[in-house]
């Protein structure tokens, strides 16, 4: 009963809060933050006593009877909603102010509640029509949140292929649901891993959520929407709305029975998309876009993890499957925490410079320790180090694949092959983020907008602390959030409830590990402080390499910084390269530019679109109007039916 009136209070809320955005910022806040504590105390409160709430009041919608259930899978995703949702309403209100967007600010309010409203919607929704429409809400709502800069061609271009594919996506869910709501007699969605007949449809709800979670090569819409929309709705984005299609491929691979294949096609998907993930992630020199790569990253992390889930569950539940899920939905958590922290962080620095260019910026760190900091902090946890959050689950995986060894044939040999894909995801990923550390915050300033910026205010501050100390937290005492994680894969996986392999004893020693390693870091810095205070420390230059006069542009910048690396993908990055290199021995001008395009988007989908453009107009040109033209028509159709009924009767 109290998790009913909890999911009342937060869907209330969020409801009061589209009603205020017009008229009272304050009050907006107020009721959408307590909207977000609600709903995560709902999730909290089914998490913690393992009571499945179900509703059905009787009222219908479309033609269908409400059914609302919150279980351990939905509650599991609640938590991070209702985590990212408030962060990012705090974090919104300084830097979507309406004295700085008085146009877009107010309806930005509005659709921000909206979306988060129709997001918990479709997390609660036992009804396959429902569930359709709160996804179309819950989309419509992120477009017009990405295209806040409606100004920007940049933004609406994006806008546009964000929206362009998600519906491409919605007619393969469309699909998937009506094609099981025509097999099973009824929109009612629930566990049904005992119709057989039902695993083909599987396809079917892997590509329309995989196209929504950004899985390669179908994230062909998630970089742009993510750099081009503002920072608290790329956090949220890249934080939730991409977990959307993670939660709708966990749901249903719990509810509805799979083919023989499909944890094999699930891991392997998860491979590609974390290896090239990175590695396009490396050729970008827009911080934001960077960022959004490392979506894709994250999500071919999670798919590992869940892939060899899938593989295990179909030889009988082995103990390295329950140990892969339980590292891959705990990875659904981090991911959340640390990308909405860098997303919040590279807004902060958008905020006071005015550009994402990292080639721009440089020696933020002194005029913006807070933020630099805080950034430092997710770059640390998204590279998987010790003893932050992102080591944890990743670890976890490591475990499933190297138990999965042991069990010999081809599950132990892809195993092997995914932990070493892991291995290079994490090296890849952590030379990124020390590329983007290095050049965005240390150094000196490369442009005249990096000289002169200010901290952001708490408003922007307090949410990145938020995050940071959830990184912390998780990496610190990941026994804590072990029952979440355990109510989760019980939900997706009964069988698993009386499993004796969760790894409750590792995670103590890990736990104790991180608690060890931080301790002998402060002892560390400490050390080295009183050493140097009783020494004394004389400044001096930096080494300049033998010039009379270095300057800013003498710096590695961030694609001279990657460039070796980059270098071992060009086959699938194709960059582009303009060189003015030079020529003699005192030269007046030289320069080198790169830019690693969108294989996907540049090199497949825009020529088959122009393909398919090409072939419209020209059958747009036989519509000319003329009769005699159409007599013509008919008469050739008639000709060709009587060959083929001819060559049919011959046979």
């Amino acid at each position: 009963m109290t998790t009913g009136w909890l999911l009342l209070m937060a869907g209330m809320g969020l409801a009061a809060g589209i009603l205020s955005a017009f008229k009272s910022p304050r009050v907006w806040l107020v009721v959408t933050l307590c909207g977000a504590v609600a709903a995560f105390s709902a999730a909290v409160c089914m998490l913690a006593s393992g009571v499945v709430w179900d509703w059905q009041p009787g009222f219908v919608i479309g033609g269908e009877a409400l059914h609302l259930q919150l279980d351990g899978i939905s509650a599991f995703f609640l938590v991070l909603l209702s985590v990212l949702g408030g962060a990012g309403t705090l974090y919104s209100s300084e830097y979507w102010s309406d004295k700085a967007h008085p146009d877009s600010a107010p309806s930005g309010r509005a659709w921000w509640n909206a979306l988060l409203l129709n997001m918990g919607f479709v997390l609660l929704c036992a009804n396959g029509l429902h569930f359709l429409i709160a996804w179309e809400i819950f989309t419509v709502c992120a477009y017009f949140l990405i295209t806040r800069e409606r100004q920007r061609p940049e933004a609406r271009a994006a806008g546009w292929l964000y929206l362009a594919a998600s519906h491409v996506a919605m007619i393969f869910l469309f699909a998937f649901f009506a094609l099981l709501a025509a097999r099973t007699g009824s929109w009612e969605l629930g566990p049904m891993r005992e119709r057989t007949e039902l695993a083909p449809l599987f396809w079917l709800a892997l590509v329309g959520f995989g196209i929504k979670a950004g899985i390669f090569p179908l994230h062909i819409w998630l970089p742009s929407a993510h750099a081009n929309a503002p920072s608290h709705v790329s956090a949220i984005m890249s934080g939730m709305a991409i977990k959307m299609g993670i939660y709708g491929i966990v749901r249903f691979t719990g509810w509805l029975p799979t083919p023989d294949s499909a944890g094999w096609v699930v891991a392997t998907l998860g491979v590609i998309s974390a290896v090239l993930g990175v590695a396009f992630a490396l050729g970008q020199h827009d911080l934001k876009r960077l960022l959004a790569y490392h979506s894709v990253e994250n999500i071919g992390i999670i798919l590992i993890g869940l892939g060899f889930a899938m593989i295990a569950a179909s030889h009988g539940n082995a103990a390295w499957g329950q140990l892969a899920l339980a590292g891959a939905l705990l990875h659904v958590w981090n991911h959340g925490l640390f990308k909405a922290l860098l997303f919040l962080g590279a807004g902060s620095v958008l905020h006071a410079t005015g550009t994402r260019e990292m080639s721009r910026l440089g020696g933020l760190w002194r005029a913006m320790p807070w933020t630099a900091s805080l950034f430092a902090l997710g770059a640390t946890a998204i590279a998987g180090l010790p003893p932050l959050n992102g080591f944890v689950s990743e670890w976890l995986v490591y475990l499933g694949l190297f138990d999965a060894v042991s069990a010999h044939g081809h599950a132990a040999f892809a195993a092997i092959l995914a932990a070493v894909a892991l291995g290079i995801t994490g090296a890849l990923a952590l030379a990124c983020f020390v590329k983007v550390c290095g050049v965005v915050f240390l150094g000196l300033p490369r442009s005249r907008v990096a000289e002169h910026v200010h901290e952001c205010g708490w408003r922007m501050r307090l949410p990145m602390l938020v995050l940071g100390a959830a990184c912390v937290a998780i990496g610190l005492a990941p026994i804590l959030f072990w029952p979440a994680i355990a109510a989760a894969a019980t939900a997706w996986q009964p069988a698993l409830a009386n499993a004796n392999a969760l790894p409750t004893v590792p995670l103590v020693t890990l736990g104790a590990f991180h608690l060890a390693l931080v301790a002998l870091v402060i002892l560390a810095a400490v050390f080295l402080w009183r050493r140097v205070q009783h020494n004394g420390v004389s400044r001096a230059g930096t080494w300049d390499c033998g010039y009379a006069a270095p300057t800013p542009r003498m710096q590695y910048t961030a694609g001279s910084f990657s460039g070796i690396i980059t270098g071992w993908f060009d086959w699938i990055l194709r960059p582009q390269r303009h060189a003015h290199l030079p020529r003699a021995m005192f030269p007046a001008h030289a320069d080198f530019e790169e830019h690693t395009s969108e294989t996907v988007l540049e090199k497949v989908v825009e020529p088959a679109g122009s393909f398919v453009m090409r072939i419209s107009a020209a059958a747009r040109r036989l519509q000319h109007g003329r009769v005699q033209s159409y007599i013509l028509y008919l008469v050739l159709g008639l000709v060709a039916l009587a060959i083929l009924a001819v060559m049919g009767g011959s046979k």
